[in-house]
């Protein structure tokens, strides 16, 4: 595992031992950034569900200007210190050890880019998407993207106004959904 380009382009990081982490995939992390490649520069991240941290780590090596990485697991919370550390990229970057949904429930930040990808069976993915997208609740900035990762036979539900389904990818049994939210005309 990777990082595909940016300031730290090349450099490996470092896996969660066992299976209860599930990377994504590099086929998959490069179609997304593909999709995403003007969505990235300067903007404010949020990897929850973080694991390893790859997903922002990539983001923050493409030029955005800050990061959050929440997870749960203490081993997780210090393998992405750890991957920041390998990529010189702890400036920009916040790491939470706390439940994805309390954090969602507690924090006054707003982001324009988060990535979803927890374990496919828990139904944290849809929970986060409706607080993520509830009317009134602001964790979203205007015409922010939500990068949700799900099992490709898995139709996630259409959000609430203000945000829409934009496209979702499919990578053998992975697919790839993106969500944004209308701005504030």
């Amino acid at each position: 595992m990777r990082v595909i380009t940016g300031t730290a382009r090349g450099r490996r990081l470092l896996e969660l031992e066992g299976l209860e982490t599930r990377p994504t995939t590099d086929r998959v992390k490069e179609g997304v950034f593909s999709a995403l490649q003007f969505d990235i520069e300067g903007r404010r991240v949020l990897d929850l569900f973080a694991g390893t941290g790859q997903m922002g780590i990539e983001c923050l090596s493409r030029g955005a200007a800050s990061a959050v990485f929440v997870d749960r697991r203490k081993d997780a919370f210090a393998l992405v210190k750890k991957n920041l550390a390998l990529t010189n990229l702890q400036d920009r970057a916040r790491v939470v050890n706390g439940d994805a949904l309390e954090f969602l429930s507690g924090t006054r930040e707003a982001f324009d880019l988060v990535f979803l990808d927890p374990p496919y069976a828990s139904g944290l993915l849809e929970r986060a998407l409706e607080r993520l997208a509830a009317p009134g609740f602001d964790i979203l900035a205007p015409y922010g993207i939500i990068v949700a990762e799900h099992p490709a036979e898995k139709a996630l539900p259409a959000p609430p106004p203000p945000c829409r389904r934009l496209r979702t990818y499919r990578y053998g049994k992975i697919a790839v959904t993106l969500f944004r939210r209308e701005g504030n005309e």
